[in-house]
């Protein structure tokens, strides 16, 4: 891939965060985008950014997984052609384990696992059709690593790669590209939006946060792996992509330093 003429690209959580600018980014670069969220007012202010004047706002609840078939169908039908899809939307967590309820990890799960899972398997065959398409989740170092606060998110993280690796060996015969991207810290509003154990939003913006990655950063680089087709990408701070790494290599000398890691 070169360019992203004449390309028609699905977001999901495009309303803020990596999302919005991953929107912006490819608008700029000519390609129509397909902007999802459940936020209608800020998906609209996304969209009267974006360079051109052919993108689509599609107001999705992706907690509702029953309904994604369906709203992609229709979508097809209004938009024709969808060439990427950006699973994007994604929730945290901010709470020891002891002290989560199952609702909280079922509700992570669904949103970061069994969504982007119902959207991939909805376009699926409409790609298979055409003989090509790229289907880019995103991930995260957490689902790299299991680190402490965020067990359920990690779960869901983890869960999310190893689907998507396995697709990857699936579908490569049918020209379809699969692209898993783990960002690191990124400064966004994801911890504030995050979720306690007892479900109450987090409201927070952690250290880790406040000094994360610029969310330009994640996105360029996110696009740039599109163009190379690459396979997986880790887009993080020195410090987290070494942890990473380290992890792969010799997992019990990072099994020790989490158990003193302090996150908030």
């Amino acid at each position: 891939m070169k360019d992203f003429k004449n390309k028609t690209v699905w977001i999901t959580g495009a309303s803020d965060g990596i999302g919005k600018e991953l929107s912006i980014q490819l608008a700029d670069r000519g390609a129509r985008v397909i902007l999802s969220s459940r936020n209608v007012e800020k998906l609209n202010a996304v969209c009267a950014q974006l360079k051109g004047d052919d993108h689509v706002v599609y107001p999705m609840d992706l907690l509702k997984t029953e309904e994604i078939p369906q709203a992609t169908e229709n979508l097809l039908t209004q938009v024709g052609d969808i060439h990427i899809l950006i699973n994007n939307a994604g929730i945290t967590q901010r709470s020891l384990t002891v002290d989560t309820d199952l609702s909280v990890d079922r509700k992570i799960m669904e949103l970061d696992y069994f969504a982007p899972i119902v959207m991939t398997k909805a376009m699926l065959n409409h790609m298979i059709a055409r003989g090509n398409g790229s289907i880019v989740t995103i991930s995260s170092v957490a689902g790299k690593v299991g680190v402490p606060m965020r067990s359920a998110y990690c779960a869901a993280k983890h869960a999310i790669i190893g689907f998507m690796g396995s697709l990857r060996a699936e579908i490569h015969r049918h020209g379809i590209h699969v692209l898993i991207v783990a960002p690191g810290s990124t400064h966004t509003n994801i911890s504030i939006n995050a979720i306690e154990g007892d479900g109450k939003v987090h409201g927070v913006t952690d250290p880790a946060i406040a000094n994360g990655l610029p969310v330009s950063i994640v996105a360029k680089k996110t696009i740039e792996a599109i163009i190379k087709q690459k396979s997986e990408i880790i887009i993080a701070n020195k410090r987290e992509s070494r942890l990473a790494l380290l992890y792969r290599l010799a997992p019990e000398m990072v099994i020790k330093k989490l158990r003193n890691m302090r996150v908030t």
